[in-house]
């Protein structure tokens, strides 16, 4: 009788432990339900429904936030997810807008032979190089009478500035000097990128310990 009490008790401990594997196999984890949400509505329901894990909304600036972790959610893209120990991290609304300044000088193709933009670049980038101001030569050299001393200000896509130049002052650094070409024009612009890029991105990040 005995034994069969036992093989009992352990049949049906073997059905519980079964039964319990069976549910935490079926509950989604953290990461699945992440990648199904998609707006801050859903988050928030999310938050509401799961207060054990301490979720919350995470508002993030680039240059403002600054600790490591607040870094690297800067540098994802909106709809991110990805986790940090045992803390499971989603980008969900993501901003950024990157804009350039530059200094330039421009020559004319449709006034001046191949022969005589190639010797202006020259001598243009000899007297930056050797200490001219860079506003200075713009006024004595640019053919599209600019009032600004060839400064751009800041600016961001082809309606500010040709594509093909804001490609050029994109991958360049500050003090570059440089040419850029618009061939279908005739533009040529001798250019000085003046400052870093002036960065803008903000995010909103939903946080929640588990995996």
């Amino acid at each position: 009788m005995d034994q069969i009490k036992n093989r009992n008790m352990k049949t049906f401990v073997a059905g519980l432990c079964l039964f319990f594997t069976s549910v935490a196999i079926a509950q989604p984890t953290v990461t699945e339900k992440f990648q199904k949400i998609t707006t801050v509505q859903q988050a928030q329901q999310y938050i509401d429904a799961n207060a054990a894990l301490k979720p919350t909304l995470l508002n993030l600036s680039y240059g403002k936030d600054s600790t490591l972790i607040d870094k690297r959610l800067l540098r994802q893209k909106k709809g991110d997810v990805f986790s940090v120990g045992y803390v499971t991290y989603k980008v969900l609304e993501a901003a950024e807008t990157v804009n350039y300044r530059s200094s330039y000088i421009f020559l004319d193709g449709s006034s001046l032979t191949p022969l005589e933009i190639d010797s202006l670049k020259k001598l243009i980038v000899q007297k930056a190089s050797a200490g001219t101001p860079f506003d200075q030569l713009s006024d004595q050299y640019t053919m599209d009478g600019n009032t600004t001393h060839g400064d751009t200000g800041w600016f961001f896509g082809p309606e500010m500035m040709p594509k093909e130049f804001q490609d050029a002052v994109q991958n360049r650094k500050k003090g570059d000097i440089f040419f850029v070409d618009v061939s279908d024009k005739q533009w040529h612009y001798i250019v000085k990128k003046t400052y870093d890029d002036q960065i803008k991105k903000e995010i909103v990040v939903l946080r929640s310990n588990g995996r």
